[in-house]
């Protein structure tokens, strides 16, 4: 059989550019893990001596020279040290007042009225900003969860190797990405600043707010206060982990159904609508304004808000 030339070109000529493609997306992704490796060590290039270190982690973290979180509300506190984001208020203040002017002026542009204008601005500038702290802390503590356990392992492997804790928790913090690099890399800073390791970890526990930290953080705790065996209580502890995080994935199938099925439910009305308005602009346009139709829309948005609730209370699962 006779191979056609043009066609052993197009088939080399493709070979060659999914080879460099896969070549530009490998040496990417090393370069972004390494980045990420190497962020805290950036930080500590740029100050002289463990406290200063210790004390500029802090600060970016949102936290004051003591590991403790600044006068501002206590819930927002909490949100900000767990989204792991670097703490500048002055330019998160000037995206939110722009991305709120932006979103009211071209609200008031397609719908001329100054109170939806004004109050779009208002849920944007304060909503806003919350919503991607939490969407920010909420993917930083999967990520968190994923990671522990192989953190764990490492501190375990360590110990059993004869290094001592503070050497094993270094290597975690040296060698593993974020966020676990990062906040294992604190509680080193913080151990070699002077802090023991019950301290730091409880610190720890405090800046991640999610469960996994806070049960190693209560089996160090434990093994403090009651001597024992911590390599063999860390390896229980990175199983537990393990096991819960399967659970957890467990858990995110099962309610998949009941996820696709609120996000289906909860679209579908405002597509259709979508799809009215630009076929037929005047099908709602020309009744809008009549009080009937006013309440009638209040009554069913309020309907779909709590069915949404509802939904939301049955698929959240946690363990």
């Amino acid at each position: 059989m006779k191979l056609d030339g043009n066609l052993v070109f197009l088939i080399l000529v493709f070979a060659a550019v999914f080879t460099a493609a896969q070549a530009a997306v490998g040496l990417l992704s090393v370069a972004t893990q390494k980045r990420r490796v190497n962020k805290r060590l950036k930080v500590a290039e740029t100050v002289d001596g463990v406290s200063a270190l210790v004390i500029e982690l802090r600060k970016q973290r949102g936290l004051n020279a003591a590991g403790e979180k600044s006068g501002r509300l206590r819930w927002l506190s909490d949100l900000i040290v767990a989204s792991g984001v670097t703490y500048e208020p002055r330019k998160w203040a000037l995206f939110a007042a722009g991305a709120a002017m932006a979103g009211a002026g071209g609200l008031f542009v397609l719908t001329h009225n100054p109170i939806l204008a004004a109050v779009a601005f208002l849920a944007i500038g304060l909503g806003g900003p919350i919503v991607w702290l939490k969407a920010t802390a909420g993917k930083r503590a999967k990520a968190l969860g994923f990671q522990l356990p192989q953190a764990l392992e490492i501190i375990v492997r360590s110990l059993e190797a004869g290094h001592p804790v503070p050497t094993a928790v270094a290597l975690v913090g040296r060698e593993m990405a974020d966020p676990v690099g990062t906040e294992f890399g604190m509680v080193a800073d913080e151990i070699a600043y002077g802090a023991t390791l019950e301290q730091a970890i409880a610190r720890m526990a405090e800046r991640c707010q999610h469960a996994d930290v806070d049960l190693f953080a209560a089996t160090v705790r434990l093994q403090a206060g009651t001597g024992g065996n911590l390599t063999g209580l860390l390896k229980l502890n990175a199983s537990t982990v393990r096991e819960r995080h399967k659970m957890r994935l467990k858990i995110k199938a099962a309610s998949s159904e009941g996820r696709a099925s609120a996000m289906i439910l909860t679209s579908a009305p405002f597509i259709a609508i979508g799809f009215i308005m630009i076929s037929s602009p005047h099908f709602y346009g020309d009744v809008i304004h009549e009080p009937v139709v006013k309440i009638g829309l209040t009554i069913l948005g309020t309907w779909m808000f709590i069915g949404n609730m509802v939904m939301r209370r049955m698929i959240d699962m946690r363990l």
